[in-house]
Protein backbone atom coordinates (compact mmCIF):
# COMPACT_ATOMS: atom_id res chain seq x y z
CA UNK A 1 0.00 0.00 0.00
CA UNK A 2 1.08 3.26 -0.95
CA UNK A 3 -0.19 6.56 0.20
CA UNK A 4 -1.91 7.61 -2.27
CA UNK A 5 -4.16 4.60 -0.85
CA UNK A 6 -3.71 5.30 2.36
CA UNK A 7 -4.30 9.37 2.14
CA UNK A 8 -3.27 12.51 3.92
CA UNK A 9 -6.31 12.09 6.88
CA UNK A 10 -5.08 8.56 7.45
CA UNK A 11 -1.44 9.08 7.71
CA UNK A 12 -2.00 11.55 10.18
CA UNK A 13 -4.76 10.06 12.08
CA UNK A 14 -1.83 7.36 12.57
CA UNK A 15 0.98 10.04 13.46
CA UNK A 16 -1.43 11.80 15.94
CA UNK A 17 -1.79 8.12 17.58
CA UNK A 18 1.79 6.91 17.31
CA UNK A 19 3.43 9.92 19.18
CA UNK A 20 1.08 10.85 21.83
CA UNK A 21 2.55 13.80 23.90
CA UNK A 22 3.02 13.58 27.88
CA UNK A 23 4.11 16.80 28.76
CA UNK A 24 1.94 19.79 30.81
CA UNK A 25 3.98 22.29 28.97
CA UNK A 26 2.26 20.99 25.86
CA UNK A 27 -1.30 22.17 25.89
CA UNK A 28 -2.29 21.39 22.56
CA UNK A 29 0.10 19.11 19.75
CA UNK A 30 -1.11 17.46 16.85
CA UNK A 31 -4.13 17.75 15.04
CA UNK A 32 -5.04 21.29 15.31
CA UNK A 33 -4.27 24.36 13.21
CA UNK A 34 -1.20 25.44 15.75
CA UNK A 35 0.67 23.94 18.82
CA UNK A 36 0.18 25.52 22.07
CA UNK A 37 3.14 25.75 24.85
CA UNK A 38 2.94 26.98 28.19
CA UNK A 39 6.81 28.33 28.54
CA UNK A 40 8.75 28.20 31.36
CA UNK A 41 10.82 30.76 32.96
CA UNK A 42 14.33 29.61 30.85
CA UNK A 43 15.24 30.67 27.69
CA UNK A 44 13.79 29.53 24.16
CA UNK A 45 15.67 28.43 21.17
CA UNK A 46 13.99 27.56 17.94
CA UNK A 47 16.10 26.08 15.27
CA UNK A 48 15.41 24.41 11.66
CA UNK A 49 17.20 21.98 9.19
CA UNK A 50 15.91 20.64 5.43
CA UNK A 51 16.85 17.71 4.09
CA UNK A 52 16.13 17.42 0.53
CA UNK A 53 16.48 14.24 -1.73
CA UNK A 54 19.58 14.44 -3.90
CA UNK A 55 21.08 17.12 -2.03
CA UNK A 56 21.30 15.82 1.46
CA UNK A 57 20.72 12.17 1.09
CA UNK A 58 20.62 9.71 -1.81
CA UNK A 59 18.21 6.62 -0.99
CA UNK A 60 20.54 4.63 -2.32
CA UNK A 61 22.66 4.55 0.44
CA UNK A 62 20.16 5.41 3.35
CA UNK A 63 17.66 3.59 4.73
CA UNK A 64 13.99 4.94 5.94
CA UNK A 65 14.95 4.57 9.47
CA UNK A 66 18.23 6.23 9.41
CA UNK A 67 16.65 9.25 7.49
CA UNK A 68 14.06 9.67 10.43
CA UNK A 69 16.87 9.46 13.00
CA UNK A 70 18.83 11.47 11.18
CA UNK A 71 16.59 14.51 10.73
CA UNK A 72 15.90 14.59 14.16
CA UNK A 73 19.59 14.13 15.31
CA UNK A 74 20.62 17.31 13.10
CA UNK A 75 18.17 19.80 14.97
CA UNK A 76 19.15 18.35 18.16
CA UNK A 77 23.04 19.06 17.14
CA UNK A 78 21.91 22.55 16.90
CA UNK A 79 20.51 22.82 20.08
CA UNK A 80 22.97 21.55 22.12
CA UNK A 81 25.35 23.55 20.07
CA UNK A 82 23.67 26.34 22.03
CA UNK A 83 23.60 25.52 25.15
CA UNK A 84 20.08 24.38 25.49
CA UNK A 85 18.18 20.87 25.70
CA UNK A 86 15.47 20.03 22.56
CA UNK A 87 11.67 19.80 23.89
CA UNK A 88 9.06 19.62 21.30
CA UNK A 89 9.39 18.60 17.43
CA UNK A 90 7.79 19.74 14.31
CA UNK A 91 8.07 17.95 10.94
CA UNK A 92 7.28 18.91 7.51
CA UNK A 93 7.33 16.19 5.28
CA UNK A 94 6.57 16.71 1.17
CA UNK A 95 6.26 12.89 0.23
CA UNK A 96 5.33 11.23 -2.67
CA UNK A 97 1.73 9.77 -3.37
CA UNK A 98 3.84 6.83 -4.27
CA UNK A 99 5.52 6.03 -1.53
CA UNK A 100 5.25 3.18 -0.13
CA UNK A 101 3.67 1.98 3.97
CA UNK A 102 6.94 0.64 4.51
CA UNK A 103 8.72 3.44 3.63
CA UNK A 104 6.66 5.65 6.04
CA UNK A 105 6.56 2.57 8.96
CA UNK A 106 10.48 2.66 8.67
CA UNK A 107 11.05 6.15 8.58
CA UNK A 108 8.86 7.08 11.81
CA UNK A 109 10.26 4.09 13.48
CA UNK A 110 13.17 6.04 12.85
CA UNK A 111 11.49 9.22 14.30
CA UNK A 112 10.38 7.38 17.50
CA UNK A 113 14.08 6.23 18.28
CA UNK A 114 15.24 9.78 18.08
CA UNK A 115 13.04 11.65 20.06
CA UNK A 116 13.17 8.96 22.90
CA UNK A 117 17.09 9.24 22.94
CA UNK A 118 17.13 12.82 23.07
CA UNK A 119 14.10 13.42 25.33
CA UNK A 120 11.89 15.75 22.90
CA UNK A 121 8.50 15.01 21.87
CA UNK A 122 6.78 15.89 18.45
CA UNK A 123 3.86 18.23 18.63
CA UNK A 124 2.77 19.09 14.78
CA UNK A 125 4.23 19.69 11.19
CA UNK A 126 2.48 19.25 7.97
CA UNK A 127 2.24 16.89 5.09
CA UNK A 128 2.45 17.74 1.61
CA UNK A 129 2.76 15.52 -1.79
CA UNK A 130 5.96 16.68 -4.03
CA UNK A 131 6.00 15.75 -7.72
CA UNK A 132 9.44 14.03 -7.43
CA UNK A 133 12.17 14.37 -4.69
CA UNK A 134 11.39 14.22 -1.09
CA UNK A 135 11.55 17.43 1.30
CA UNK A 136 12.06 17.18 4.90
CA UNK A 137 12.27 19.62 7.04
CA UNK A 138 11.98 20.02 11.16
CA UNK A 139 11.66 22.37 13.66
CA UNK A 140 13.06 21.89 17.18
CA UNK A 141 12.19 23.93 19.81
CA UNK A 142 14.29 23.52 23.36
CA UNK A 143 15.05 25.60 26.41
CA UNK A 144 18.18 26.82 28.85
CA UNK A 145 19.22 28.88 30.97
CA UNK A 146 22.32 30.07 29.40
CA UNK A 147 22.54 31.53 25.65
CA UNK A 148 26.13 30.03 24.41
CA UNK A 149 26.54 31.55 20.50
CA UNK A 150 29.38 32.18 18.37
CA UNK A 151 30.14 35.33 19.00
CA UNK A 152 32.03 35.15 22.25
CA UNK A 153 35.71 33.97 21.46
CA UNK A 154 38.63 36.01 22.81
CA UNK A 155 42.10 35.95 21.57
CA UNK A 156 44.41 33.83 23.91
CA UNK A 157 41.56 31.52 24.48
CA UNK A 158 41.98 27.74 23.08
CA UNK A 159 39.68 25.95 20.43
CA UNK A 160 38.52 22.47 21.04
CA UNK A 161 36.45 19.60 19.65
CA UNK A 162 34.69 16.97 21.31
CA UNK A 163 35.67 14.01 19.27
CA UNK A 164 36.89 12.63 15.87
CA UNK A 165 37.07 14.39 12.65
CA UNK A 166 36.32 13.25 9.02
CA UNK A 167 34.71 9.59 10.23
CA UNK A 168 30.90 10.80 8.73
CA UNK A 169 32.66 11.88 5.06
CA UNK A 170 34.50 8.82 4.98
CA UNK A 171 31.26 6.75 6.32
CA UNK A 172 29.59 8.48 2.83
CA UNK A 173 32.90 7.34 0.93
CA UNK A 174 32.16 4.02 2.41
CA UNK A 175 28.71 3.78 1.02
CA UNK A 176 28.96 5.62 -2.39
CA UNK A 177 31.61 2.51 -2.83
CA UNK A 178 29.40 0.05 -1.39
CA UNK A 179 26.54 1.08 -3.51
CA UNK A 180 23.82 -0.11 -1.34
CA UNK A 181 22.02 1.19 2.06
CA UNK A 182 23.36 -0.79 4.64
CA UNK A 183 20.32 -1.48 6.93
CA UNK A 184 21.32 -0.72 10.46
CA UNK A 185 19.59 0.73 13.33
CA UNK A 186 20.30 2.19 16.64
CA UNK A 187 19.76 -0.78 18.31
CA UNK A 188 21.57 -2.94 15.69
CA UNK A 189 24.41 -3.03 13.96
CA UNK A 190 24.94 -6.73 12.90
CA UNK A 191 23.70 -6.26 9.14
CA UNK A 192 27.87 -4.81 8.88
CA UNK A 193 29.46 -7.25 6.17
CA UNK A 194 33.19 -6.66 5.44
CA UNK A 195 34.00 -4.87 2.71
CA UNK A 196 37.48 -4.96 0.58
CA UNK A 197 38.90 -6.64 3.38
CA UNK A 198 38.06 -3.80 6.12
CA UNK A 199 36.20 -5.78 9.24
CA UNK A 200 32.97 -5.00 10.64
CA UNK A 201 35.02 -3.75 13.10
CA UNK A 202 36.62 -0.56 11.20
CA UNK A 203 33.68 -0.11 9.15
CA UNK A 204 31.27 0.18 12.21
CA UNK A 205 31.53 3.78 13.80
CA UNK A 206 32.13 5.01 10.22
CA UNK A 207 28.73 3.78 8.92
CA UNK A 208 27.29 4.95 11.98
CA UNK A 209 28.61 8.06 12.20
CA UNK A 210 27.60 8.91 9.10
CA UNK A 211 24.14 7.42 8.83
CA UNK A 212 22.93 7.49 12.52
CA UNK A 213 24.69 10.56 14.00
CA UNK A 214 24.97 10.91 17.62
CA UNK A 215 25.66 14.65 19.03
CA UNK A 216 27.59 15.41 21.74
CA UNK A 217 25.83 16.89 24.90
CA UNK A 218 26.88 20.35 25.89
CA UNK A 219 26.75 20.25 29.61
CA UNK A 220 30.31 19.54 30.57
CA UNK A 221 31.88 22.68 28.77
CA UNK A 222 28.89 24.92 29.55
CA UNK A 223 30.21 26.73 32.68
CA UNK A 224 33.19 27.72 30.65
CA UNK A 225 32.79 27.50 27.13
CA UNK A 226 33.04 30.93 25.61
CA UNK A 227 31.24 30.21 22.03
CA UNK A 228 30.21 27.33 20.60
CA UNK A 229 29.01 25.61 17.88
CA UNK A 230 28.54 22.56 16.27
CA UNK A 231 30.62 20.96 12.81
CA UNK A 232 28.18 20.04 10.28
CA UNK A 233 29.96 21.73 7.23
CA UNK A 234 33.06 20.59 7.72
CA UNK A 235 36.20 22.23 10.34
CA UNK A 236 37.40 24.88 8.40
CA UNK A 237 33.86 26.49 7.13
CA UNK A 238 32.58 26.33 10.18
CA UNK A 239 35.35 27.62 12.58
CA UNK A 240 35.79 30.47 9.82
CA UNK A 241 32.32 31.48 10.88
CA UNK A 242 32.74 31.09 14.66
CA UNK A 243 36.18 33.75 13.43
CA UNK A 244 33.67 35.71 11.57
CA UNK A 245 31.22 36.34 14.52
CA UNK A 246 33.73 36.39 17.32
CA UNK A 247 35.95 39.23 15.37
CA UNK A 248 38.91 37.24 15.72
CA UNK A 249 41.44 34.16 13.88
CA UNK A 250 42.69 30.85 14.89
CA UNK A 251 45.55 28.78 14.69
CA UNK A 252 44.86 25.56 14.22
CA UNK A 253 47.62 22.50 15.04
CA UNK A 254 47.10 19.91 12.25
CA UNK A 255 48.77 17.35 14.45
CA UNK A 256 46.08 17.49 17.18
CA UNK A 257 43.32 17.38 15.10
CA UNK A 258 41.71 13.88 16.01
CA UNK A 259 41.42 11.34 13.69
CA UNK A 260 40.25 7.70 14.85
CA UNK A 261 42.34 4.66 13.77
CA UNK A 262 39.17 3.67 11.69
CA UNK A 263 39.85 6.63 9.31
CA UNK A 264 43.07 5.94 8.85
CA UNK A 265 42.53 1.93 7.88
CA UNK A 266 39.91 3.12 5.38
CA UNK A 267 41.47 6.07 4.23
CA UNK A 268 44.65 3.85 3.18
CA UNK A 269 42.57 1.37 1.34
CA UNK A 270 40.11 3.19 0.10
CA UNK A 271 42.89 6.11 -0.94
CA UNK A 272 41.29 8.48 0.81
CA UNK A 273 43.19 11.81 1.83
CA UNK A 274 42.43 11.37 5.91
CA UNK A 275 43.71 14.55 7.02
CA UNK A 276 41.27 16.73 4.61
CA UNK A 277 38.08 14.49 5.36
CA UNK A 278 39.15 15.40 9.17
CA UNK A 279 39.44 19.35 8.02
CA UNK A 280 36.51 19.76 5.67
CA UNK A 281 34.18 17.07 5.80
CA UNK A 282 30.77 17.16 6.72
CA UNK A 283 28.65 16.40 9.07
CA UNK A 284 30.61 14.95 11.75
CA UNK A 285 28.03 16.60 14.58
CA UNK A 286 30.28 17.46 17.21
CA UNK A 287 30.85 20.41 19.29
CA UNK A 288 33.35 23.08 18.46
CA UNK A 289 33.79 25.58 21.33
CA UNK A 290 36.70 28.27 22.84
CA UNK A 291 37.39 28.32 26.55
CA UNK A 292 40.01 30.09 28.50
CA UNK A 293 43.20 27.40 28.44
CA UNK A 294 43.96 27.51 32.55
CA UNK A 295 40.47 25.15 32.63
CA UNK A 296 41.27 21.53 32.28
CA UNK A 297 38.06 19.90 29.89
CA UNK A 298 37.68 17.04 28.54
CA UNK A 299 37.85 17.34 25.06
CA UNK A 300 40.59 17.79 22.21
CA UNK A 301 42.50 21.12 22.30
CA UNK A 302 43.36 21.49 18.55
CA UNK A 303 44.23 25.21 18.26
CA UNK A 304 44.02 29.00 19.56
CA UNK A 305 42.12 31.91 19.10
CA UNK A 306 44.45 35.11 17.86
CA UNK A 307 43.62 38.49 17.21
CA UNK A 308 43.01 38.10 13.30
CA UNK A 309 43.57 35.47 10.46
CA UNK A 310 43.45 32.05 10.17
CA UNK A 311 46.51 29.24 9.63
CA UNK A 312 47.09 25.95 9.82
CA UNK A 313 50.16 25.27 11.16
CA UNK A 314 52.08 21.44 10.36
CA UNK A 315 53.81 19.55 12.59
CA UNK A 316 57.53 21.11 11.39
CA UNK A 317 56.06 24.50 12.60
CA UNK A 318 55.22 25.85 8.70
CA UNK A 319 52.52 27.76 9.00
CA UNK A 320 49.81 27.98 5.85
CA UNK A 321 46.82 30.22 5.39
CA UNK A 322 43.22 28.61 4.81
CA UNK A 323 39.69 28.98 3.44
CA UNK A 324 36.57 28.10 5.00
CA UNK A 325 36.44 25.35 2.90
CA UNK A 326 33.29 22.82 3.49
CA UNK A 327 29.94 22.07 2.11
CA UNK A 328 28.32 25.28 1.34
CA UNK A 329 24.53 25.56 -0.97
CA UNK A 330 24.68 26.83 -3.99
CA UNK A 331 28.53 25.79 -4.80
Amino acid sequence: MNLSQVGEHALLQSIRKSFTVHSRNVLMGIGDDAAVLKPSSKYLFVTTDMMIEGVHFNLRFITPYQLGFKLVAVNVSDMYAMGCTPRYLLLNLGLHKNTTDNFIKRFFSGIQDAIMKYKCSLIGGDLSSVRKDISLSAVLIGEGKKVLSRQGAQPGERIYVTGYLGDSACGLELLKNINSPVPITCSDISRIKPFKGLSKKILQPLLKRHLLPDPKKPTPFLKHASSMMDISDGLLIDLSRLCTESKVGAKIYIEKIPISSELRAVSMKLGLPYQKLALSGGEDYELLFTAPGSIKLKAYHIGDIVDSGTVLIDKNGRETHFRPEGYQHFQ
